[in-house]
């Protein structure tokens, strides 16, 4: 075969014989062969070394410190700015030098160690720290001359004065510093608990722990319900002062954030016995003396503890002011006084209280107004103003179609309020009045009252329940409690016990059918399914 230029491009066979090579016969090819078959040497024609190692490999840690090595050099590259410099440190020479001072004069005092002083204490007794100068002394020197700077001390009475003066300034100083306070009341606290521990450990439900505290028989009744079986109380302690003895219990409020805080106002309403008023705080940690003590012009009428400021306390009186103080403070000074908004009370306030109210339509937004009811018939809602206290009226009379019941119903003394429990509703409250009517008011609405519930004499206080947000109980003076629903006019139930005045009710934390009622001289226990 030929290309186009004459070339031959026949192929070739793949085996060519060779022409020198011995012929195969037929008879060769019964003969038996050995043949020995061998491995050659691994010849590499491509290597491509792998650039992932795996974690179990032993070279895995080392690659992995190398390529954390060379990030860390990428990234110095552009930092390393410096210029390599050789320096010599220089020693200076030292030198000897003699110094010439003045002897220290030193007075042996009687305390040698003592607690640090404030800053406030310190300028108080300055005055008193201050160099004695007496007749007997021969005289103080003081230049600033260097070595020629001279001192000399007086005579040996002189020495004994200030050592004398020195003492006791100091044991004073001891004596009215705020950690000295602290200890005392620390440990004063110790000795009380452990006296009273078989009547705390009741009170807080807990047992009573080692034998050196016995437990009365009495108290074991009790605490297992009495020996006959039925249900029982008894008197754990009694807060007792000097400052509060021969006073009337006006009021008592528990702090909302520490439940071991009891505020008791004090107060004679007797026009001829009137006494100035007198707040005492008292603690469960402490059962011989109040933590705080606030005193009144006129007598205490209502106490209530804020929510959002637990340290704050409103107090009303029976000139219709309204105070609020702060018991972390250790002055008597107020926060604010209504003695001087043109709008305060003209008769005493019987009731204060902290609520939240809704300051947007949606409801996330909310704050704490204090609220009072007081005997010139109104309610209202009080705000820092300037430095002191202001406040807007919260309710007027009911629309009737006649006007003397209108103007009759503003004017009647109030006597206790409450507010609904359900947030939704926190706007919507109750008050008591001295004629015997319970009206259910609104924050929204002022003109005029949503219901009206007539059963009482004078009404003592409302409450509603905090389990069943449509029932609410009232007390009066007509010696009956009454249980109501929110939408009927008449109460579902009347309770009565004594012929006594029933002043306050309260409904259990714990158990939605039970309440508790105070009458003149007695506690009473109600309880509506045993009943």
């Amino acid at each position: 075969v030929f290309d186009e230029v004459n070339n031959d491009v026949t192929p070739q066979p793949l085996y060519q014989a060779d022409p020198g090579a011995e012929q195969v016969t037929e008879d060769m090819l019964k003969d038996i062969t050995e043949v020995f078959i061998s491995e050659t040497d691994t010849f590499s024609l491509l290597d491509m070394p792998s650039t992932f190692v795996c974690v179990d490999a032993d070279e895995a840690e080392a690659t992995a410190r190398n390529h954390q090595y060379e990030e860390v050099c990428r990234n110095r590259v552009s930092r390393d700015k410096h210029v390599e410099r050789s320096v010599q440190t220089l020693t200076g020479t030292t030198k000897n030098k003699h110094v010439q001072s003045n002897g220290l004069m030193v007075v042996d005092a009687v305390c040698d160690m003592y607690e640090p002083l404030s800053d406030a204490e310190q300028e108080e007794t300055a005055g008193i720290c201050n160099p004695v100068k007496t007749d007997h002394s021969e005289g103080v020197t003081d230049s600033s001359r260097g070595a020629d700077r001279s001192v000399s001390v007086g005579s040996t009475a002189t020495t004994v004065e200030v050592k004398a003066l020195n003492a006791e300034t100091q044991w004073k100083l001891i004596m009215l510093s705020d950690k000295f306070q602290l200890c005392l009341q620390t440990v004063e606290r110790s000795i009380l608990q452990n006296s009273f521990h078989p009547q705390l450990a009741a009170y807080r439900q807990l047992p009573v722990l080692g034998p050196e505290c016995p437990v009365k028989n009495e108290m074991v009744d009790q605490r297992t319900g009495g020996t006959d079986g039925g249900p029982s109380l008894q008197c754990l302690w009694v807060f007792s002062c000097e400052l509060s003895r021969g006073r009337s219990v006006s009021c008592m409020t528990w702090n909302r954030k520490n439940p071991d805080l009891l505020a008791v106002g004090h107060g004679e309403f007797d026009s001829g016995n009137q006494k100035p008023g007198l707040v005492s705080c008292w603690s469960i940690k402490n059962l011989k003396w109040p933590e705080h003590v606030i005193h009144c012009d006129s007598a205490v009428t209502a106490l209530d503890f804020s929510a959002n400021s637990p340290s704050q306390l409103a107090v009303g009186t029976h000139d219709g002011s309204i105070t609020i103080h702060s018991v972390h403070s250790q002055d008597n000074r107020s926060r604010g006084v209504s003695s001087e908004s043109p709008n305060r009370h003209l008769g005493p306030v019987w009731q204060l209280r902290w609520t939240q109210q809704q300051v947007s339509s949606t409801g996330e937004e909310k704050v704490e107004a204090l609220l009072s009811v007081g005997a010139d018939g109104r309610i209202s809602k009080w705000f820092f103003f300037k430095d002191g206290l202001d406040c807007i009226t919260q309710t007027g009379g009911k629309r009737t179609e006649m006007m003397t019941e209108r103007v009759l119903t503003a004017l009647t003394p109030g006597l206790c309020f409450d507010f609904h429990p359900t947030l939704q509703d926190s706007s919507i409250y109750l008050t008591g009045t001295w004629e015997g009517l319970i009206h259910q008011c609104s924050c929204s609405n002022s003109q005029q009252f949503l219901e009206t519930y007539r059963k009482h004499c004078p009404v003592n206080c409302v409450a509603w329940s905090p389990f069943n947000p449509d029932v609410f109980l009232s007390c009066s003076s007509d010696w009956t409690i009454q249980l109501w629903k929110q939408h009927h006019l008449k109460p579902v139930l009347g309770f009565t016990s004594a012929q006594k005045a029933v002043y306050d009710i309260k409904w259990s934390p714990k158990w939605p059918t039970v309440f508790g009622a105070v009458t003149e001289g007695q506690l009473e226990i109600w309880d509506l399914s045993s009943s």
